[in-house]
């Protein structure tokens, strides 16, 4: 979600939103909508449209790898409402066009983990989890229906874990090259919790400092030496 915040200048504007929204700056994104430089006959003004993922934006980002990584297991339901989020997933990723076997693999409170278990797994995972994270987008939106405390976590051949260690690996291969070659180095865009991933991976790593770039949800880390 976002919302739209003025001031006369983009800083008094961002910080109508730290106030508003009851967040430090580093927790949302600014993405600047119009600016109008101050004349004789107007008076400057700058609109900022600050981007804060809500619960169901934030699902795919909010994983926890250490839950997803008990490959094979396999939890019985315990209630119809599971059995309905469950059968809703299979049918889903059956109107996709694929067959699949859908079973509960952790839970935690109101918190369910889903693993789709298919032949066509690359194609359900999608480019870079997109697919994925659809269907993970709409069995929340689905399970808030039946109970507005539940937290759906859907993956696939153990994605979401394996995805997380190749942004870290990145993140530490691209530190090594900046610290020897005094050089810094852009990473491609990527979201809010893949940023922080970076951030704090390379934050006790010696010689480097890393900065995010760029406007919008998706930004880029900018991997630096230390001065």
């Amino acid at each position: 979600m976002y919302k739209e915040f003025e001031g006369k200048t983009e800083q008094e504007a961002i910080d109508k939103a730290v106030k508003e929204l009851s967040l430090e700056r580093e927790d949302f994104d600014v993405e600047v909508i119009s600016s109008q430089k101050k004349s004789l006959f107007r008076k400057g003004s700058v609109v900022i449209r600050v981007h804060v993922p809500d619960d169901e934006e934030a699902m795919p980002e909010e994983t926890d790898s250490e839950e997803l990584s008990i490959p094979g297991q396999v939890l019985e339901p315990q209630s119809e409402d599971e059995r309905k989020i469950v059968a809703f997933v299979e049918t889903l990723v059956e109107k996709m066009g694929y067959k699949a076997e859908v079973v509960i693999n952790f839970r935690r409170d109101y918190k369910l983990g889903l693993d789709v278990r298919s032949d066509s797994s690359s194609i359900i995972i999608g480019r870079k989890g997109q697919n994925l994270n659809a269907i993970q987008l709409l069995a929340n939106v689905y399970a808030g229906n039946i109970d507005k405390d539940y937290k759906i976590i859907v993956d696939s051949e153990n994605y979401r874990m394996r995805h997380e260690e190749q942004i870290v690996r990145t993140a530490f291969k691209t530190a090594q090259i900046v610290r020897k070659t005094h050089k810094s180095r852009l990473l491609p865009p990527m979201n809010p919790f893949e940023r922080r991933l970076i951030h704090t991976a390379l934050n006790d790593f010696e010689g480097v400092e890393t900065k995010s770039e760029g406007e919008g949800l998706y930004k880029q880390v900018r991997i630096s030496p230390v001065k």
